[in-house]
């Protein structure tokens, strides 16, 4: 049965830049065949020498790093200084969980009788399904720990982005990481996705997506007894207090959702402000918003790209209804798939841009009396992800960030991600945690071997 095919196209202007092959349920069986065979012998390798090869593969990243910028905003529409950054952050990733190959030990446990020890061992072919938003960096998250532990890596991209992610495999090859190692698999979910995942021969999946599409991999992977990873939805808060930096705040809001032009499932799009600086608060930030730089994700000076699709556009249009109050930027008409940015006033706390995820560059302001009051409007959502808090009290910033239900959190910052600490969500935002360092250990089993001494 000949191939289907996916239409990579650029958001900029909705043309077509590749059609990519998608990969057959029958592939998909033949690649965890090749990706076992080649995992047996990656695992059994001195930790040095996989060590050695991965820093090769950051190496070889390293020197393609324009090139995978530039393909990145062709697929994606990411900014360029952003794509830059996305895969420097490959690179960086890769050398980091190099650095884990010689250290991920066991330990020895004091018992009767004799020597109690354990090994954390591959688990063996590893499913990463990634998403469109940030393909590169979510895609190495899972790809350079999962490789570092001694595990094959099977990679699924987001149907419209996997040109980056092929193009990583081949650096792979070029590294001199062994052939099936880590190996791409373009295609649908409902397909190649579902097909990684019911697959007897592959031992774990992460995912990244939503959370309805988290909840029916979870359950299939469920059925099987099969390791699960899942980073979905957010939606996150942003709680200024009036005794915060009331300018810095509110020059740092634009940025804390509009970045991948709100395609980011850590967007503080819930701005939560103390009612006594409400109305100031406003005042500082409508500039701020007015004066954001949308265009050419190519151009240095660009602040805000296009969204992903036709699909995702129409899906943010939706929760902005004419007429809506609100805060508005501008976007470029014509061609490409434009959205302003967008901070909507007036809108009640259940209102659905409020409540539920949008992944556009829409947010919502809502004020709030005190410390009480804005706990509860941050955690008045099924998920917890990620948040900020702006205050100078040291013991408020404390208080607030142990009672708000979210994996991670930022004071006086709106940082989320960084790769030698973890990440990962509550409620409804996700299972398990990824980067940091344990993250080589979440791709292993733990072996218990006992040595008598009463022999």
């Amino acid at each position: 049965m000949p191939n289907t095919y996916h239409e990579v196209l650029d958001p900029t202007t909705g043309t077509l830049v590749e059609k990519v092959a998608a990969t057959t349920v029958a592939e998909v069986g033949t690649a965890v065949a090749l990706a076992a065979r080649a995992q047996e012998g990656w695992a059994a390798a001195a930790p040095a020498d996989r060590a050695r090869l991965l820093r090769r593969f950051a190496a070889v990243v390293d020197e393609h790093l324009e090139e995978l910028a530039l393909l990145e905003v062709r697929e994606a529409g990411h900014l360029i200084g952003n794509a830059r950054w996305e895969a420097g952050n490959v690179r960086d990733l890769l050398d980091f969980a190099a650095g884990g190959v010689e250290r991920l030990s066991g330990r020895q446990i004091p018992v009767a009788g004799g020597l109690d020890i354990t090994f954390l061992e591959p688990l063996g072919v590893v499913g990463v399904i990634a998403p469109w938003n940030f393909p590169m960096p979510i895609a190495a998250w899972a790809t350079a720990p999962a490789l570092a532990a001694g595990n094959a890596v099977l990679l699924k991209p987001a149907e419209t982005t996997p040109l980056t992610a092929l193009r990583l495999a081949g650096l792979a090859r070029e590294a001199g990481l062994p052939e099936h190692l880590f190996q791409v698999l373009p295609g649908a979910g409902e397909v190649t996705g579902d097909a990684l995942v019911e697959h007897p021969g592959v031992a774990k999946i992460v995912f990244t997506g939503s959370t309805r599409v988290g909840k029916r991999i979870m359950a299939k992977c469920a059925d099987r007894l099969k390791r699960v990873t899942l980073e979905l939805g957010g939606k996150s808060p942003n709680i200024v207090f009036a005794d915060s930096d009331l300018e810095a705040a509110a020059a740092a809001t634009p940025m804390s959702f509009l970045d991948n032009s709100g395609q980011d499932c850590c967007a503080r799009t819930r701005i939560l402000v103390q009612r006594p600086v409400y109305d100031r608060f406003l005042e500082l930030l409508a500039p701020a918003i007015e004066s954001v730089v949308v265009g050419d994700p190519a151009d240095e000076s660009t602040q805000m790209g296009p969204l992903i699709s036709r699909t995702q556009l129409e899906r943010v249009r939706s929760y902005v209804p004419e007429g809506l109050p609100g805060i508005r930027g501008s976007a470029p008409d014509g061609p490409g798939f434009w959205f302003p940015p967008t901070v909507l006033t007036d809108i009640a706390p259940d209102a659905p841009a409020a409540r539920e995820e949008v992944f556009g560059p829409v947010a919502a302001v809502l004020p709030f009396d005190d410390e009480a009051d804005a706990i509860r409007l941050a955690n008045a959502t099924e998920y917890g992800l990620s948040g900020s808090v702006w205050t100078r009290d040291l013991g408020r910033a404390i208080r607030v960030s142990r009672a708000v239900q979210a994996g991670n959190l930022s004071v006086n910052s709106h940082s989320s991600v960084r790769y030698w600490a973890p990440f990962g969500g509550y409620k409804q935002s996700g299972l398990g945690r990824e980067l940091g360092p344990d993250a080589l250990a979440a791709f292993t089993e733990t072996k218990n071997v006992f040595f008598s001494t009463e022999v």
